[in-house]
């Protein structure tokens, strides 16, 4: 049993090694798109729920932000704070942290996710949600 074993996990080890290196074209092409944005380039928001923010970063690139939690008040503050960890870009809800004013001072509200909207998609938003 145990000579089989070795021999399979042999054969595997040869197969491996014997396999061509990946390129990094095909590493790049089989990724996923990361589609940052600066914090500093954040110019509008729209809080459309207390756990929505869509967030406008230069002319025309907008951003949806889902929150891990509710954040309270939001959606009735007329300015947030966007913070970047690590530097200035955000690609994804690690990146960023939402400050806003809640009911007992500032809050920071931490990011799920960042998606970055077609253009159709942000022209097809509701006028009120728009950033």
């Amino acid at each position: 049993m145990i000579k089989v074993f070795v021999g399979a996990a042999g054969a595997f080890a040869l197969a491996a090694c014997s396999t061509p290196p990946v390129s990094d074209a095909a590493v790049a092409a089989a990724s996923p798109a990361r589609n940052c944005f600066w914090a500093n380039s954040a110019n509008g928001f729209n809080a459309v729920d207390e756990t929505t923010v869509y967030v406008r970063a230069g002319v025309r690139d907008v951003y949806r932000l889902d929150l891990f939690a509710r954040c309270p008040d939001i959606d009735w503050n007329h300015a947030i704070g966007l913070v970047s960890r690590g530097g200035n870009s955000i690609c994804s809800g690690f990146d960023a942290t939402v400050i806003t004013k809640g009911p007992f001072g500032p809050q920071r509200c931490e990011v799920r996710t960042v998606t970055k909207l077609t253009p159709e998609e942000a022209a097809a938003l509701p006028s009120k949600s728009k950033p």
